[in-house]
């Protein structure tokens, strides 16, 4: 609720009223003129609550339109934390979605059926916090370019699972990693050439439009950089456009590029592209180039001024979802909060 419209039910009153009203009619009680209850209306008229800080080392002095979320790699789950858990938390500490994973072991997952995938878009619509996306990180030990054929029709078949999974629970994002020629993280995976790599991500994505046209669902290709692949935005924007269909589209990493890169060059060049964005933090000074090398949003050197000038040039009005993969071992809600804290602040909502 906006602080301006907050509502206070006076005792053996049933009807609410407003707090502007409330005083008004409080001065009229103690004898006070209308003329002094009037001013004390236009002065009340101000949004209840702290001001909005013009302090550009609290918070930005712009409000932007983007929505708050944060992936549930974040929370203690399964372990330490149900799914409701981790929705009522999100919930608590201010976020407006959520960024559910597909595994094939949790909630979300090939074993769960139609009505379980319902009844998790239930669950959350009865806690009141949207799903902005889903993600997965199935997508390395099963690339869709992979060079093994049974490892890339297996991916194949899992995305188009997840396509499925995203349709049934009404969520438009879904987040896909197209192809890698290398993947750091794995023993497993044989480097792919780079022409190659293209030809297969072109051939898997294609197999997946028309079912994602049919389901309503959007298709969001990743930058990774890791995976040496789709290095560039031009090289992002020539293979989305690739396919010719509104339902392949871009998810943002802000963190991925980061090693060499700067994401606020990347958001205008990708343009209206862009469907759904991971708000990742990364740090120029380091040397550790893997996944340890993010960090807690403002503990980088990521410019997020300068990102959210950029976006709100291009019209982004979608989800910013924090993407973090090491739950605090002790307090883990302490994350949650505090990068609800960072986002309100990156967006102006202090």
């Amino acid at each position: 609720m906006n602080p301006s419209e907050q509502r206070c039910i006076p005792l053996g009153q049933n009807r609410p009223v407003t707090r502007r009203d409330a005083i008004v009619a409080g001065l009229a009680a103690t004898g006070l003129s209308a003329a002094a209850a009037a001013k004390a209306q236009a002065n009340d008229a101000t949004p209840v609550g702290p001001a909005k800080t013009d302090d550009d080392r609290k918070a930005s002095p712009k409000r932007y339109a983007a929505k708050k979320s944060i992936n549930l790699w974040a929370f203690p789950y399964p372990d330490r934390m149900s799914l409701r858990e981790c929705l009522q938390l999100a919930k608590d500490a201010g976020f407006d979605g959520i960024e559910l994973n597909y595994d094939l072991e949790n909630d979300l997952s090939p074993k769960a059926s139609a009505k379980d995938l319902v009844a998790i878009r239930h669950l959350a619509d009865e806690i009141g916090i949207e799903i902005s996306g889903l993600c997965s990180f199935l997508f390395w030990p099963y690339p869709l370019t992979s060079l093994d054929r049974s490892k890339r029709e297996r991916g194949i078949e899992l995305a188009g699972l997840m396509t499925d999974a995203a349709a049934a629970m009404e969520v438009e994002n879904l987040l896909v990693v197209p192809g890698a020629v290398h993947i750091p993280w794995r023993d497993d995976h044989e480097p792919v050439p780079n022409d190659v790599c293209e030809k297969l991500a072109k051939e898997a994505i294609g197999s997946m439009v028309k079912r994602a046209e049919r389901q309503g669902v959007s298709l969001n290709m990743e930058n990774i950089f890791f995976n040496g692949f789709l290095m560039t935005p031009m090289e992002m924007n020539d293979f989305v456009d690739g396919f010719g269909s509104d339902n392949v589209q871009v998810h943002f990493d802000t963190g991925n590029i980061s090693m060499f890169q700067h994401p606020e060059h990347w958001v205008p060049i990708l343009g209206e592209r862009t469907k759904n964005i991971h708000f990742k933090e990364f740090t120029k000074k380091g040397t550790d180039y893997s996944l340890e090398t993010f960090r807690p949003l403002l503990d980088g050197t990521t410019n997020w001024p300068a990102v959210m000038e950029q976006l709100e040039q291009v019209g982004y009005d979608g989800f910013v979802t924090f993407e973090y993969f090491h739950p605090y071992p002790h307090y883990p809600e302490a994350l949650i909060y505090q990068t609800s804290d960072s986002l309100d602040r990156i967006l102006g909502r202090v």
